[in-house]
């Protein structure tokens, strides 16, 4: 064996582990949106919070807008996700049990509400934000089905009220609620509700 070769190859730097930049920066991006908000928030600080250069963002992304666009993309992707699982449920009530907590499951579900409240904001305002979010929400009506006697469409716009809304109350819970308290007190809001308007309770009950 050539030790002086074998030395050699040692005192190389070694490669780092292989990371999703992208992902890094939107993570990133998400946490700063709902601390700051949409304009409040910089490049600077988005580098700052991923802990990367501003540089290496801009390998990724030509500005602000294409990390929104890109988050929006993602979201979509998650909300297929959602709705497949939705779909797999052997009930309407557990599917739709699904389709209101599934944030609740995130590592920062309180973040998330505050950047969707705020998305929501800047949408009325931003003409190219409101198209993405159009977008992200013809993914999710696309997926619902018929129930309780109302159409698909109806049921998508019923589904997407009360859910926007729970998200905006869930800004304001206290800060120490528990994953588990959170989910508890979402699936009692969607059961109790879902019961005063599907009068076909073996529907719900799926037998």
């Amino acid at each position: 064996m050539n030790v002086h070769s074998s030395l050699n190859r040692m005192s190389q730097p070694q490669p780092e582990l292989t990371l999703d930049r992208p992902a890094q920066i939107l993570d990133a991006a998400l946490v700063c949106f709902a601390q700051r908000g949409f304009h409040q928030t910089s490049m600077h600080d988005i580098s700052a919070e991923a802990g990367i250069s501003v540089g290496l963002i801009y390998r990724y992304f030509a500005n602000k807008e294409a990390v929104i666009s890109a988050m929006a993309d993602r979201h979509k992707n998650e909300i297929q996700e959602v709705l497949e699982r939705a779909r797999q449920a052997p009930t309407l009530l557990e599917s739709l049990e699904i389709l209101f907590t599934a944030h609740c499951c995130e590592n920062s579900p309180k973040v998330l509400s505050a950047f969707v409240v705020d998305l929501y904001a800047e949408a009325s305002r931003n003409p190219e934000v409101a198209n993405l979010v159009r977008d992200v929400l013809q993914t999710s009506m696309d997926g619902k089905n018929a129930a309780g006697g109302l159409m698909p469409n109806e049921l998508s716009e019923l589904i997407f009220a009360v859910a926007r809304g729970m998200l905006m109350r869930d800004v304001l819970q206290p800060q120490e609620m528990t994953e588990a308290e959170r989910r508890t007190a979402q699936l009692e809001v969607v059961r109790r509700l879902w019961r005063l308007l599907f009068t076909n309770t073996t529907e719900l009950a799926g037998v």
